[in-house]
């Protein structure tokens, strides 16, 4: 369940914040204006302000602004051009038709772009109707305009006060999100879960887990100026090194779900892990109330458990001659528990004060890392062309909203026609996968908007409390839209209803118009949605390719940082964010792939194992980093800088292959599995590199069993990716 849907949690979360904020300024610009001006110019100030509020949302204040500021200049003008079009029917709905397909091109800009896509097909929506004269035109636009400066006021200076609780809340949450991704990892060590699904959890939560870290790299790395700021920064760098280092407890859990399936080391490896996710909750719960956090869990328990049942199992290894390899795995397993207890010590320590040693990254250019949105004209003219999935959705968009336009000049009732292309607006989005869970989330929650509100109808009669139900669903409808777009609808639905009701008390029909008009739309949506279809298995070779390529550049960087070639982990740090970017690019498109016809799917077990393995060499390199820190006594440097060096072309190779073999159209298992006829031959050092010195050293056995392993998740990319390739070339 995603924290936010927890009330404990969701009345710290930006999710609430931002809810209250909208509907604050909203239902309050309205009603301060109500009693000077007539109802008709409040409401069109009331959409104003309601159309900028859209891109409200968790910003740095100087995007805030900039993205905000454009969509009031873009809902004035969209608004301004459908108002002097409106008495001329068949011009607006030529005007409708060209907006839509102008504002969905927007979304080559990428998601930044979605609200302000929206934005400008909700002012163009509700102007539709105002069929007035030339000069009352500008006056509503006028009005409108005001709506959206003076919302653009109030937010930017709500923003301004809680620009530190914004980021705490966003810190907070990539912090909810790494306790979930630990959590998965726990049932690792549960027998009873199957690996390969587990994984495959793993893998998926990473996304969510990306996302959240990348929204607060956005916030926490900017403008560190007060103390508050600075404890957010420790908090921050602490996180992403505690997040690496799960990273890189990858471990042989088949192995050892194998030797110990009977034993107890399990189920206290697996409790521990629970117990660390709990922690961490409570960390984010801390910071998210502006409290620092301190140690409540005990781990004392399982650590004394563990470590006797190693003692009994050592004893009965003897005995029954297990091998002392095996074992080690558990040893391992157990100093890496200890090795993430000490990180979530310093976590809870950074909400604690600023520390006097302060990241050592604080004074580097922190761009790489941070979300660089441009608008380049020429980015949109390069996508007018068929091959664009956003021509094509464009395209799509704007034949939905002309048989949209047809359908609601024929409907028997005349005064709301303008619900079904509002709700085509709201439905059909730039894939299948994403339109088919929008139209299911919004016809149920329509249904049990429309249902809900005819019951407050009849048991509610007082308009201070029809007010306060109005209040409580116009904080929900943008509090749910992120989080489950199900109680959006509803909460949207209760709020229109509900404004109607209070201006026109005898319109119980509407809400039978409502629930029809939203039936329509859907189908129309759902109808056009199989039209210039964009199906996600036609990018997959360009996103796999991004991730090997990604992957090779982390491992570059990585080894380059292991060698000692780089005075700190920066490049190392910016790599491996451009490798989790990919892939989670690739694993969005797998799951919206499997919402699409059976007959569109392509290669889902073989893509589920090729993103598994990539994520497998990433943390086999995140290993061998920990690896070193921990026997970092009597190193061998020259033979290990020559055994990394070389793990990492073969590696390289690999993936190198595994490109070529993606794009081969006759490729086949068989021929893939040799990345070594690539790979650079082994140095002398490397042909016989178990010295004396060498086996002396705690760590050369566990750098070998990580290196082997490297090297056998790379030899299957290879195969992956040649089983994908010919999936994919195949008619």
């Amino acid at each position: 369940m995603h924290y936010a849907l927890d009330l404990r949690t969701f009345i710290y979360s930006h999710y609430f914040y931002t809810g209250l904020r909208i509907a604050v300024g909203v239902v309050g610009l309205t009603m301060l204006v109500l009693p000077y001006t007539d109802l008709t110019t409040a409401m069109t100030i009331c959409i104003g302000a309601l159309s900028t509020s859209f891109m409200d949302l968790p910003s740095p204040l100087r995007h805030k602004f900039n993205e905000m500021f454009a969509s009031v200049l873009l809902c004035t003008i969209v608004t301004l051009i459908v108002s002097l079009c409106a008495p001329f029917h068949l011009l607006l709905s030529a005007v409708l038709v060209l907006v839509t397909f102008l504002a969905c091109m927007m979304l080559v800009y990428g998601k930044k772009a979605m609200p302000l896509q929206f934005s400008a097909l909700f002012a163009m929506v509700l102007s539709m109707e105002n069929a007035v004269s030339v000069s009352q035109a500008f006056f509503h636009t006028g009005f409108f305009l005001v709506g959206g400066l003076v919302y653009l006021a109030y937010s930017m200076t709500v923003s301004w006060f809680l620009r530190h609780r914004v980021k705490q809340q966003i810190l907070a949450e990539a912090l909810f999100e790494l306790a979930r991704y630990i959590d998965i990892k726990a049932d690792f060590y549960d027998i009873h879960v199957d690996l390969n699904s587990q994984f495959n959890r793993l893998v998926r939560q990473q996304i969510i887990l990306a996302e959240k870290q990348q929204a607060s790299r956005d916030l926490v790395l900017r403008d560190v100026q007060t103390e508050q700021d600075k404890i957010l920064l420790q908090v921050h760098f602490v996180m992403f090194d505690l997040y690496e280092h799960i990273l890189s407890t990858q471990t042989e859990y088949a192995l050892l779900r194998h030797h110990f399936a009977d034993a107890d080391v399990l189920i206290y490896l697996r409790d521990l892990i629970n117990k660390m996710a709990k922690d961490i909750e409570t960390i984010a719960y801390a910071i998210t109330r502006k409290r620092p956090a301190f140690t409540t869990i005990s781990y004392k328990a399982e650590l004394r458990s563990l470590e006797i049942e190693m003692q009994q199992l050592q004893q009965d290894g003897l005995a029954g001659k297990m091998a002392d390899e095996t074992l080690d795995i558990v040893r391992v397993a157990y100093s890496k528990v200890r090795d993430t207890l000490d990180i979530i010590d310093k976590l809870h320590l950074a909400t604690q004060g600023v520390q006097s040693d302060m990241p050592k990254m604080l004074g580097a250019d922190m761009t790489p890392f941070l979300t660089q949105q441009k608008y380049r004209l020429g980015v949109l003219i390069q996508n007018l062309r068929w091959e664009s999935p956003v021509f094509r959705f464009a395209l799509r968009a704007a034949l939905a909203i002309m048989l949209g336009l047809l359908i609601a000049d024929h409907l028997p009732y005349a005064s709301h026609g303008y619900w079904v292309v509002l709700t085509i607006a709201i439905i059909l989005k730039p894939s299948f996968s994403q339109t088919k869970q929008r139209r299911v989330d919004r016809l149920i929650g329509t249904l049990i908007g429309c249902v809900a509100t005819a019951l407050i109808l009849q048991f509610v009669h007082e308009p201070i409390a029809l007010l306060g139900l109005l209040f409580v669903a116009t904080v929900a409808a943008p509090a749910f839209i992120y989080i489950k777009y199900r109680y959006t609808a509803i909460a949207a639905s209760i709020q229109i209803l509900l404004q109607i009701n209070l201006v026109i008390p005898s319109s119980s029909a509407v809400i039978g118009e409502r629930l029809l008009d939203t039936m329509i739309g859907a189908a129309i949506a759902t109808a056009c949605s199989f039209v210039l279809p964009s199906w996600e298995y036609r990018t997959l070779p360009q996103l796999i390719r991004r991730t090997l390529q990604s992957n090779q550049g982390f491992l570059k960087a990585g080894n380059a940082m292991l060698r000692g070639e780089t005075p700190d982990d920066f490049i190392y740090r910016v790599n491996r964010k451009r490798f989790l970017d990919s892939i989670a690019d690739l694993i969005g498109t797998l799951v919206r792939m499997l919402d699409e016809p059976v007959s569109k799917q392509r290669a889902v077990e073989e893509l589920n194992q090729l993103i598994v393995q990539n994520y497998l060499v990433m943390a086999h390199m995140a290993g061998l980093r920990l690896l070193l820190r921990r026997y970092d006594l009597d190193v061998p440097q020259a033979v290990i800088n020559a055994q990394i060096e070389q793990a990492t072309s073969y590696v390289c190779a690999s993936l190198k292959q595994a490109e070529h073999a993606l794009m081969r159209k006759t490729a086949s298992a068989s021929t893939s599995t040799t990345p070594s006829t690539i790979t650079p031959e082994p140095t002398n050092t490397m042909m016989n590199p178990a010295t004396e010195e060498c086996v002396a050293w705690s760590g050369w056995w566990p750098l070998q069993r990580r290196i082997a392993q490297l090297y056998l998740d790379a030899d299957k990319i290879v195969v992956r990716s040649a089983e994908i390739g010919r999936i994919l070339h195949t008619p």
